[in-house]
């Protein structure tokens, strides 16, 4: 073979691996949903005087409908008595709980629960929110609309 046809076939081959990892590397950012939420006390429904904060970030797997979350809270009026995902529900509306979230109290949360898929459509439209109780706000002190995309500032 012609020194051109080994730089030819060389060319060939590398620009096949290259298209195969940016292919993969696509299907992979595809099947995955970065999520965000800030949580705080005027989000809640109806609005609470809560100076208290929270942020949710959690990444959907799409394929296996997994969603792992790690909730990070501040100020609250006192120990968090329950958390929970919430859906459907634009911002301002209320819904039922979606799925639970176990919460210890400590300053950061995580876990991971697997949705439906009518619970991941929901999700993904944005028509999910999470919001922590005390006992001083036993319907909730802070909330959060869960977005897709980075944290926002």
């Amino acid at each position: 073979m012609s020194p051109l046809r080994h730089v030819i076939h060389g060319a060939l081959i590398g620009g096949l691996i290259a298209f195969g990892a940016c292919t993969t590397a696509q299907t992979n950012t595809t099947n995955t949903a970065s999520l965000t939420a800030r949580l705080t006390g005027a989000a809640e429904v109806p609005p609470t005087q809560s100076m208290a904060k929270g942020n949710l970030q959690g990444t959907l797997d799409k394929n296996s409908r997994t969603l792992s979350w790690t909730l990070a809270l501040a100020g609250l009026s006192g120990p968090p008595t329950a958390a929970h995902f919430h859906g459907p529900a634009a911002p301002g509306e209320n819904a039922g709980v979606a799925a639970p979230i176990t919460i210890t109290g400590q300053p950061t949360d995580n876990g991971v629960v697997t949705l439906t898929s009518a619970q991941m459509d929901d999700l993904l439209a944005g028509r999910w929110y999470v919001n922590v109780h005390t006992a001083a706000n036993p319907d909730g002190e802070i909330r959060g609309q869960i977005m897709i995309g980075p944290s926002p500032q």
